[in-house]
């Protein structure tokens, strides 16, 4: 008893704490220009009647998808065929004058100046009556292009003037994005670069475009410069008009990269944990006490606090510029309870 009483007290045990690895491992990396842009159709056509008339028959409603050559609607042209009657009339009776002047003035019984006056007046009665008979050839309307009817602003029974547009044909099976982005990247643009459309709130990807021409010129006021992209829309989800959030692409690459969960902050500096030997930690003591560490058994391993050179986040990982290579393990969990040298067993 008395032995005992004098011996020393065992070393306290040096906890170790249980954590998770990755390794470091290759990512695909874009250096992007996120901005909106508005999509218009790349075809998109005004609609107005050639001659006037009353509506007789309108084959189609808005949004009706209609094929290039596609009758839309037809005039009654019944004033029309009135107002050639009339000059057709018109026509023949300044004829007639005409004539009987020109014989007159042959035999010396009228002037030739009268000769003239009348002529020009039946010349000017046939152009108006080919005129209005040309409109006879414009009572059917047909669609110019392939597209959807858009905002129809007439219906059956109204009359409508010659060039006074009432509807639109939009195809909108393929639009076109005008992007606006910093002038300062006039340098890096060019046609081919990839462009993706976003959702405006969860920033979800609904198409694929490139770029497909760029203006030559950065716009003074706003210092952006243009450039357009097309995108396919088969299911017509996309509308004209509509503005979404535009991620343009300048650049991509796989870099070494680590999960959000393997990196701490500290004073500005970014740090992931490393898993090592005790001759690791031996070559890299920094602070730490290594004498109850040297007592632990053979193969232990300590977790090594290494600073970071990271790019910016993307998809939830760091791209590696400097600190750890490809197939480096990088602790994932438990990082608030570790240290520079931590005892760690790998889970």
């Amino acid at each position: 008893m008395a032995l005992s009483g004098c011996a020393s007290p065992p070393p306290e045990a040096v906890r170790q704490v249980e954590v998770s690895t990755q390794p470091v491992a290759l990512g695909r990396f874009s250096n992007d220009v996120d901005t909106i842009s508005t999509l218009e159709a790349i075809e998109e056509v005004q609609l107005a009647a050639q001659a006037p008339g009353r509506i007789e028959r309108l084959l189609v409603r808005q949004g009706d998808q209609v094929q290039q050559g596609q009758l839309l609607l037809v005039l009654d042209q019944a004033q029309v065929r009135a107002d050639v009657a009339s000059l057709i009339a018109e026509r023949d009776k300044d004829k007639l004058n005409y004539e009987r002047f020109e014989f007159l003035a042959s035999q010396g019984a009228a002037s030739a100046l009268q000769r003239d006056e009348l002529k020009a007046q039946y010349l000017q009665s046939r152009e108006a009556v080919a005129a209005r008979e040309a409109d006879l050839a414009f009572s059917n309307l047909r669609a110019p292009i392939s597209g959807v009817i858009s905002d129809l602003q007439v219906k059956q029974g109204d009359v409508i003037a010659a060039g006074a547009a009432f509807t639109k044909v939009v195809r909108n099976d393929r639009l076109m994005a005008r992007i606006d982005v910093p002038g300062i990247f006039t340098n890096r643009v060019r046609p081919g670069l990839p462009v993706l459309l976003q959702e405006p709130q969860g920033g979800t990807a609904v198409a694929t475009g490139v770029v497909s021409s760029v203006d030559p010129a950065v716009t003074p006021g706003t210092q952006t410069l243009l450039l357009k992209a097309e995108f396919p829309n088969p299911t017509g989800a996309l509308r004209t008009g509509l503005r979404l959030r535009t991620r343009l692409v300048l650049a991509a690459g796989e870099l070494p990269s680590v999960p959000f969960a393997a990196v701490t902050q500290s004073s500005g500096q970014s740090f992931v944990f490393s898993v090592g030997s005790l001759q690791d930690l031996e070559r890299n003591p920094g602070k730490v006490n290594l004498e109850p560490l040297r007592a632990l058994p053979a193969g232990s391993k300590f977790a090594l606090q290494i600073p970071v050179q990271l790019g910016d986040l993307q998809n939830n990982r760091y791209p590696v510029l400097q600190g750890v290579g490809l197939s480096d393990p990088v602790i994932t969990t438990n990082l608030l309870t570790l240290r520079h040298g931590t005892p760690v067993t790998v889970k």
